[in-house]
């Protein structure tokens, strides 16, 4: 790894002579600007605009943009005489706890490294230090044409250096929040602390950028003069409508996907519905059916009986008026 600066880390009246050197890379894949017609790049060129006509890097200088357009001219010698005692140091300020830094304020990290063999010794005593301590140091430092804050933390047998933001350029998040008033129940907090649970840890060095590698298989499969592969369509996802449910959804789809036992889901309680009245009506109607139907039967028997003891009455007498009839006959 090639050092992109040179300086010293000032630790008291310590001074351990360092290298600065990039810890990240980006592996995006970059595009070129093109002529859609005939394939040929399309270059920037530096022209002033005054004279109309391209310049060389050696002829570029800085300058200040005033509120009314003027341009004021910035010389090296100018910024030589700035008060910057930082310019090539890393001027240790604090230490302080690592939950102290707002992780808004990271920037770009670098690593640390030993300028030479007499920074051996005052190196190691720094990061056995921080180790031990269970802190990271503030510092000032100047890169770029400019005074910066950063963050010294030990990283495995290195010390590492995370650029940080000056507190002013970190915006409050004023206005942000949801105005609404929400209330959250503790069956919905239960259900996001199992679903959580369900998801897990995971070890980051597993994740890749899926995206990088499509966009790889497009470019070769271009190269190739073959059609780019077709990305499976993704699924819309629906409006939640019912928080509950689908936080169990989530809970249930999470444990199927580690391969663990279906979560146990309860049924949301169902709402009374309206379709009810009728069947108790319908129930009523049974009944009253059933009512009349016994009275008909009642009144039946009842007509029966009655025509019965009638048809007895008849019977009866009959027979007397014929035994008196005979009764007659034998007298006479």
């Amino acid at each position: 790894m090639r050092s992109i600066w040179n300086g010293a880390i000032s630790f008291g009246l310590v001074s351990i002579p360092i290298k600065l050197v990039n810890a990240t890379e980006s592996h995006s894949i970059s595009f070129r600007q093109i002529h859609t017609e005939d394939g040929g790049r399309v270059r920037y060129r530096k022209v002033c605009e005054l004279e109309d006509r391209e310049i060389s890097q050696a002829e570029i200088g800085k300058g200040y943009e005033d509120a009314d357009g003027t341009i004021i001219p910035i010389t090296d010698e100018d910024l030589s005489h700035l008060p910057l005692p930082t310019a090539k140091t890393i001027e240790i300020v604090a230490f302080v706890p690592a939950d102290r830094i707002d992780p808004l304020q990271m920037d770009a990290s670098y690593y640390l490294q030993a300028g030479g063999a007499p920074a051996a010794k005052p190196y190691t005593l720094l990061r056995e230090a921080l180790k031990r301590s269970n802190k990271v140091a503030i510092a000032k430092y100047a890169l770029r044409g400019r005074e910066r804050l950063g963050m010294l933390r030990v990283v495995e047998d290195a010390i590492a250096l995370h650029g940080l933001l000056w507190p002013d350029e970190v915006r409050a998040p004023e206005g942000l929040a949801p105005d609404t008033k929400v209330t959250i129940s503790d069956k919905e907090l239960d259900l996001a602390d199992a679903l959580m649970d369900t998801l897990g840890e995971i070890d980051l060095d597993e994740l890749h950028d899926e995206y990088r590698e499509a966009l790889e298989e497009v470019v070769a499969a271009k190269a190739a003069g073959e059609a780019p592969p077709e990305a499976p369509e993704q699924a819309r996802a629906g409006k939640v409508l019912d928080l509950m449910a689908a936080l169990e959804k989530s809970v249930r789809e999470a444990k199927e996907s580690r391969g663990e036992e279906p979560a146990e889901v309860r049924q949301l309680p169902q709402r009374k519905s309206a379709r009810a009245a009728p069947k108790q009506t319908g129930g009523k109607k049974s009944t009253a059916k059933s009512t009349t139907a016994t009275k008909k039967t009642a009144a039946a028997k009842k007509t029966a009986k009655s025509s019965q003891g009638t048809k007895k009455t008849a019977s009866a007498k009959k027979a007397t008026t014929a035994k008196k009839t005979a009764a007659r006959k034998r007298s006479a």
